[in-house]
């Protein structure tokens, strides 16, 4: 094993074990602090009150990670990695600064969601909040999308709107225990996999560090969840996956293995965006704010065509797998490759559609039904 794959082993392992070893922790201070998720105050689909401290747990564990991770690169702690890592010292000063303002929109994006949690912002207040955490990632922290236009401002514009629609879609996302944080967690290991493939070592570490995180606290969020990650938990994880995607896929064109690099976030993470974008369709439809919550998500309808909740969550992620595994050697592939995969991944998900639309539509919703709206998580019923 090369030594880089040894640190995204190391990295991803400290993810997991931090993030088991704290969130008991964050789940005693939820306890404590009364920073709960109660039923009868909010209406969800859960039966009694359940801590949401998830996001914090989660970004302490990460920011704890990175930190030891950077020092021990940077002070000799460990001598061999020291030695090895001597020759990327010039690149390890040059991402410093951009990752010191990642990791600083990382936290903002925390304590955005957990404001949101304790006391409800309005959508206006939680996009405006949203719309300055990008803004400093991109501006200050670097990150921005190439889409083959030499622009600042129209690629610092499409940046900023590709942060706020992953933060809002893994938010939306998030509306059965283990869902949102295992999709992300899926996608991290690609992401992984892919920035490794293309010499991209300090993106790959980041990305393997996130997997780990979103490993460890999908032991706790898995069905029947022990703690919710809450809306600190979904914009963390959204904000991560805007940047790592950017830097991977989008980031040093002159230089990616990949000949179809803006192809790959997209269907890596289709399931969530391919979510929110038929919700949104179908709430302005019904002429409905698309921030308010309804049944119409990808999950409720499985669980409408006869599969249990945690049934529902696990067919998820198996489709994230299927249209990520097929979707990778577009990485590597020529012209015909990548339009046979990208084909063969929009019927996929053109056959989901049909599905969902049709069985789903067909059952007794009398016989089997669903939860309020608002469940474990999310809170896109802001008004």
């Amino acid at each position: 094993m090369s030594m880089w794959n040894q640190i995204y082993l190391f990295a991803f392992l400290g993810g997991v074990i931090l993030t088991l070893v704290d969130t008991p922790l964050f789940q005693w201070l939820a306890e404590k602090t009364d920073f709960m998720d109660r039923p009868q105050a909010n209406h969800k689909g859960h039966r009694k009150a359940t801590p949401l401290l998830g996001g914090a747990a989660m970004f302490t564990a990460w920011i704890l990670c990175l930190t030891a991770g950077v020092t021990a690169a940077t002070s000799g702690w460990v001598p061999y990695f020291s030695e090895v890592l001597s020759e990327h010292l010039a690149g390890m000063q040059a991402v410093s600064r951009p990752l010191l303002f990642i990791a600083l929109g990382a936290f903002l994006s925390v304590m955005l969601g957990l404001i949101d949690d304790k006391w409800a912002l309005t959508a206006a207040q939680k996009f405006g909040g949203q719309f300055v955490i990008a803004l400093i990632a991109v501006w200050l922290g670097g990150v921005r999308i190439n889409v083959f236009i030499d622009n600042n401002w129209i690629t610092g514009a499409l940046t900023v709107f590709w942060i706020m629609l992953l933060m809002n879609s893994i938010n939306f996302f998030d509306n059965m225990d283990g869902l949102a944080v295992g999709t992300v967690t899926i996608a991290m290991g690609f992401f992984t996999i892919l920035a490794a493939l293309n010499h991209q070592f300090f993106i790959a570490a980041l990305a393997a560090l996130t997997c780990g995180v979103g490993a460890g606290f999908w032991f706790y969020n898995f069905n029947p969840a022990t703690i919710f990650m809450g809306d600190s938990g979904s914009h963390f994880l959204g904000y991560m996956a805007a940047v790592i995607s950017a830097g991977i896929t989008y980031f040093g064109i002159d230089f990616s293995h990949s000949r179809f690099p803006i192809l790959l976030p997209l269907f890596i993470l289709a399931l969530p965006l391919f979510d929110t974008a038929m919700v949104v369709l179908i709430r302005t439809r019904n002429r409905k704010p698309f921030w308010i919550g309804d049944h119409n998500h990808i999950s409720h309808r499985f669980v409408r065509m006869g599969l249990s909740r945690k049934q529902a969550v696990m067919l998820v992620h198996l489709m994230a797998l299927c249209i990520g595994l097929g979707i990778l050697p577009v990485f590597w592939g020529d012209f015909r490759t990548a339009a046979i995969l990208v084909a063969q991944a929009f019927l996929l998900l053109l056959i989901i559609t049909i599905l969902q639309f049709t069985l789903s539509d067909r059952q007794d919703t009398r016989e089997q039904p669903l939860p309020p709206p608002e469940t474990p998580g999310g809170k896109e019923r802001r008004k």
